[in-house]
């Protein structure tokens, strides 16, 4: 049998174009995918092309767009799994993309399944033993009646959870217990869950564990914590800080007045405390992992199973309970994208960001920053973060693309998807958590919110890296 056309690992130059090769390995370096099969002849058989080049190149790009597309979209309700996955299989199918390339990508992303399980568990384990709860009923006992000091808590509440559990768990775990204190205080929810959702995003680059998207982007070049904060400490207090000030002045008639100043915190269970010690024990575990420069995703999964074992023994609970409710579908999701992504890699894609990366590298350092924060933190909004970052992240990887260019690319995929509610699937993932709750917030007023707060966060963030 004629043997299916694989990727070449052909050599690669500063920015990562591949030179040409010879035969029908050259068709892939020139941006050229073909699926071969056997026409069972004696002498080993001829290759007769399934398709012809530049229509199989057209079919590759527009499943990949449409799957990302349906993704957004949600048509019928349909979860983003299964259009991303239906896909990466429809291109598996068609031969478009080989079987063992396809394997190869979902195995690149090992690192960051573990990482997603652990912090899906622990985000759950949180939400299951009332920490959730307990902290947002603690901003609102604090807030002394004052819709601005409780704004202020709140804010400072998913900051925290954010740097520390990871975006993900403010948006999708921390709004639901905010919007549920917030209902009880006779408080406007729309503010408090603005600021679950953009925080989620603003101190996303706080540390490596703050969003999978640094893991997606970096990959097996992750910085050592030393590095990071050097990198990323100013212009993640410049996002954080910008973005609470847009917010404030955004929403200041809702602010305004009191709330009533009758709530009582209930005290955390001992379950609670338990799992509560055990996310800040998992945070310092990963803070030595990072400054080590080892892996993040498999101490984070290690240390989330411990936590879980001994929470559920110490309380009795059946463990399925708490399995059930963890978000599962977003592991086959973030494969489906590896696969998308390789898939565009594989045809030449990367010829023309790397091409793109060195033409800004040649601008004057603030003009080039700028410009690379605002097409890729815009960008997020039309593709999603996470393919997006797959994306920087291979072309930066081909490139050999490092210091402030590397630096932008990561704040702007962090970042850029506080314009609208399509940048990220968190976002994504808390838009449908409200409209569980009997809330509608439309594209158009998140995107009032997001413009406004978005340029000037990532302005003042980029900024700040160009200064380091």
């Amino acid at each position: 049998m004629g043997r299916v056309l694989q990727r070449r690992r052909a050599r690669v130059n500063h920015f990562g174009i591949a030179r040409e090769a010879s035969n029908l390995g050259s068709l892939a370096a020139r941006g050229v995918l073909v699926a071969s099969k056997s026409t069972g002849s004696k002498n080993g058989g001829r290759r007769r092309l399934i398709f012809v080049p530049w229509f199989a190149h057209l079919i590759l790009i527009a499943i990949v767009a449409a799957s990302i597309l349906l993704m957004l979209l949600r048509p019928r309700g349909i979860a983003e799994v299964y259009w991303i996955g239906a896909g990466a299989l429809l291109l598996v199918a068609l031969r478009l993309v080989p079987l063992r390339l396809a394997g190869d990508a979902v195995a690149e992303g090992t690192d960051v399944y573990l990482f997603l399980t652990g912090m899906m568990l622990l985000s759950e384990l949180a939400r299951f033993y009332g920490v959730f709860d307990w902290l947002a009923a603690y901003a609102v006992e604090h807030a002394l009646g004052s819709r601005a000091r409780l704004f202020t808590l709140i804010y400072g509440v998913g900051t925290v959870v954010t740097i520390f559990m990871s975006n993900d768990a403010t948006a999708v775990v921390l709004t639901p217990a905010v919007l549920t204190a917030v209902r009880k205080s006779k408080a406007e929810p729309l503010p408090y869950l603005f600021a679950c959702a953009l925080i989620a995003n603003a101190a996303s680059f706080v540390l490596p564990i703050s969003n999978p998207a640094n893991l997606v982007v970096y990959r097996t070049r992750m910085p050592s914590l030393a590095h990071w904060m050097g990198a990323f400490a100013l212009p993640s207090l410049l996002s954080i800080v910008a973005t609470y000030l847009v917010l404030r002045w955004y929403f200041r008639q809702e602010l305004q007045g009191s709330v009533p100043n009758g709530a009582h915190i209930e005290p955390l269970t001992g379950n609670g405390k338990v799992v509560l010690a055990g996310i800040l024990a998992v945070a310092a575990v990963l803070l030595v992992a990072s400054a080590m420069n080892k892996d993040l995703g498999l101490p984070t999964c290690l240390s989330a199973l411990a936590i879980a074992c001994i929470a559920v023994i110490k309380a009795r609970t059946n463990p399925m309970k708490i399995v059930r409710d963890i978000s599962w579908s977003v592991l086959p999701l973030v494969a489906g994208l590896f696969i998308l992504v390789e898939a565009f890699v594989t045809i030449g894609a990367l010829k023309y960001t790397a091409a793109a990366f060195a033409w800004v590298e040649k601008l004057p350092h603030g003009m080039g920053a700028l410009l690379t924060g605002a097409v890729v933190g815009v960008g997020n909004n039309v593709v999603n973060n996470l393919p997006l970052g797959l994306i920087a992240g291979s072309t930066l990887q081909s490139a050999h693309a490092h210091g402030l260019i590397a630096h932008v690319v990561l704040i702007a995929v962090d970042l850029g998807p506080n314009l609208s509610v399509t940048g990220s699937l968190a976002t994504i993932l808390w838009l449908i958590a409200l409209r569980r709750e009997g809330l509608h917030v439309s594209f158009g007023k998140f995107l009032k919110v997001g413009a406004l707060a978005m340029p000037i966060a990532l302005a003042l963030a980029i900024g700040a890296a160009v200064l380091m």
